[in-house]
């Protein structure tokens, strides 16, 4: 098996770790065992990840556990989480921006950092959170730090590392979802300004970002050509968050309608070129479908370990539920398709690391995960019997949460056109 050569830690990086608390030493951190579900007993011999992706996993589940996962059954009820300071947290310690430019506040280190914090993130308790947090670091700011020019990564992409500013992605519309090259929100070029009006949907962190990564029409030309992404301040004159969108799950994250009345923004603000942003986009939506599949794989661990501890004490005609045929077979059946999930996610981080083009195995990789966390969710669940139809236990939240997956990113429809596409089989125009 090929084993991915990685940098160590700086020491400025060990520094973030640590000032949570992480680790006194990086050796303290990588003699523990992984955790659960991640593909291997050892860190010596896992596929993709070595000491320092379980060191840095263990400092950031310090933090999950102390400021994250006590407080998240009050965040679900009252249907918001205080992004700032969790993002603050999170960004003091280097969780934000693994992956990204040392010189804007990164640790620089490959992508295989980003989806190992992904799936560490699954041992939240919900879905909204995660999702959120997923926004800031593989959502809303790859195309910024990618194509982005200096002064904008200074003034955007450094603060939401950082946590000092929250940021929120602006693609969905009312009648442009998964069909990108059909937005109408316009931003139209007077003098050195974009003057911008619209609409954006299904705005997750929407009521509490500074900052909207916004793809908007700037011409009128073909609809993959027409495109660019801007870094819009939230707090300008015309950007009004109309409502907070009342959701079945992903309670936690508040989730926003905005509009745009002749905002105005510095034609600077555009990352990269002016007509890239359809382009930008496809790119940025790669890096999201890995995330979400990392990061979802931790859930399904965690969903059926507790089902297999509640089913071995729950009792149906004087035997445990789990000692039925019919009830271990098909958790031993989930598990092994997580796996074999989890084993594709690996390839196409390894395949994105050296440079390759991932978009058929990443879309694969979204398409089974929200398939198989609907099966999962649902199968689950009824294991748990009329405890599973409460909101007291984590199956019946994760069965909520997890729908979103087949729909978010690219709904479960468009993986497939992607695919079909891949092995050249779709219908001539």
């Amino acid at each position: 098996m090929r084993a991915l050569h990685l940098n160590l830690f700086s020491s400025r990086h060990l520094h973030k770790l640590t000032c949570f608390g992480g680790a006194r030493s990086l050796s303290e951190h990588t003699s523990s065992k992984p955790a659960a579900g991640s593909g291997s007993e050892t860190t010596g011999d896992h596929l993709l990840y070595t000491q320092e992706h379980f060191a840095l996993k263990k400092s950031l589940r310090k933090i999950i556990d102390q400021e994250i996962n006590p407080y998240v059954d009050q965040w679900e009820a009252e249907g918001l989480f205080p992004a700032h300071r969790i993002f603050k947290i999170l960004g003091s310690a280097g969780f934000l921006g693994v992956n990204r430019p040392v010189e804007y506040g990164g640790l620089g280190l490959d992508y295989s950092y980003s989806v190992a914090v992904a799936e560490e993130l699954g041992n939240i308790r919900c879905g909204g959170i995660p999702m959120a947090i997923g926004v800031q670091t593989d959502m809303a700011t790859p195309a910024l730090s990618r194509f982005g020019s200096d002064e904008l990564k200074t003034e955007f992409l450094l603060p939401t590392i950082m946590g000092d500013k929250v940021a929120c992605l602006g693609v969905s519309e009312v009648g442009a979802g998964s069909d990108v090259s059909s937005i109408l929100t316009k931003a139209v070029k007077k003098g050195d300004e974009y003057v911008i009006n619209g609409g954006k949907m299904w705005t997750t962190n929407g009521t509490q970002a500074d900052w909207m990564c916004l793809l908007a029409n700037t011409s009128e030309g073909p609809p993959h050509r027409n495109k660019s992404l801007i870094c819009l301040p939230m707090n300008l004159p015309g950007v009004h968050i109309a409502r907070k969108i009342d959701k079945i799950g992903m309670r936690s994250s508040d989730t926003a309608e905005i509009f745009f009345d002749d905002v105005r923004v510095p034609c600077k603000n555009v990352i990269g070129q002016e007509g890239m942003g359809f382009t930008y986009q496809m790119l940025q939506f790669q890096e999201e479908r890995l995330w979400a599949v990392a990061n979802i794989l931790t859930m399904m661990d965690n969903i059926i370990q507790e089902t297999i501890d509640y089913t071995r004490q729950r009792k149906i005609f004087k035997m445990p539920v789990l000692y039925h045929q019919s009830v271990h077979f098909k958790l031993a059946e989930l598990q092994t398709e997580v796996e074999l999930l989890r084993s594709l996610l690996y390839n196409a981080t390894a395949l994105y690391i050296k440079g390759n083009d991932m978009t058929k195995l990443a879309s694969m990789a979204k398409l089974k995960a929200g398939r198989l966390a609907r099966e999962l969710g649902d199968s689950c669940l009824q294991f748990w019997g009329g405890m599973g139809f409460t909101s007291d236990v984590l199956v019946s939240r994760f069965y909520r949460d997890s729908r979103l997956l087949s729909i978010g990113g690219g709904a479960d429809e468009v993986m497939l056109g992607i695919i079909c596409k891949y092995m050249d089989m779709l219908p001539k125009k």
